[in-house]
């Protein structure tokens, strides 16, 4: 059964109180740096993308100087990330593909942008959201999909797409990408998925996980 709708809205606004800046945690200057970024994060904290990307973009300070760079070096700088190979070639090459056929510019629509080396819908999503704030944009990542699912805002499943796709039903188009980035936050802070402190929760009156399991948190 879906969620009542006051739930819903009463869930939005609480997270908004608690975490009034619902902002994303990456630092970027330019609408590209984000979209690397972005791409650096996959199975990597955004505290140690944040921690690599100012050397990256220091040693290349421009799309152009990103697309004419050696893959091996830029592997250098994000080694720390994880999957620093795959993640270097797609920099270059989507860097080389946004001069070619964008004149540079990140593209405003998801078509264009997942055709880019690295992006999936996720990406595509915060990129949509967060430079072009486009209305009920859902990024569907893993603190999104877990909460979500606990909240009883999804079914449960952990399937991005269909998280995406039922959120999008449910939440107000104009809160939904900032929804989501106060889910990380929530799930970095009280939320943890080892840990879960339900207890100190204020999302416990709408929780479908706490109604069910409340007494057997600590």
């Amino acid at each position: 059964m879906a969620k009542q709708r006051e739930a819903v809205l009463a869930i939005v606004e609480e997270l908004k109180r608690i975490y009034p800046e619902g902002i994303c945690s990456l630092e970027y200057q330019k609408d590209y740096e984000l979209l690397f970024s972005v791409r650096l994060a996959a199975q990597c904290t955004d505290e140690r993308v944040n921690q690599v990307t100012p050397a990256l973009y220091a040693r290349f300070p421009t799309l152009e100087a990103l697309a004419q760079a050696d893959v091996t070096e830029v592997e250098q700088y994000i080694h720390s990330t994880g999957f620093f190979r795959a993640k270097a070639r797609d920099i270059v090459l989507a860097s080389q593909m946004l001069l070619r056929e964008y004149g540079g510019k990140v593209p405003d629509n998801m078509e264009d942008l997942l055709r880019l080396p690295g992006v999936g819908r996720k990406t595509a999503n915060l990129i949509l959201g967060d430079v072009y704030h486009t209305p009920g944009v859902v990024v569907a990542d893993t603190h999104c999909i877990r909460i979500s699912g606990l909240l009883g805002l999804t079914d449960g499943t952990k399937d991005p797409g269909k998280v995406e796709q039922q959120l999008r039903a449910i939440l107000p188009p104009e809160e939904s990408n900032d929804f989501c980035h106060r889910l990380v936050l929530h799930g970095r802070a009280v939320c943890i998925a080892r840990r879960p402190q339900c207890q100190s929760c204020t999302l416990r009156p709408w929780c479908d996980h706490f109604a069910k399991n409340g007494d057997k948190e600590s």
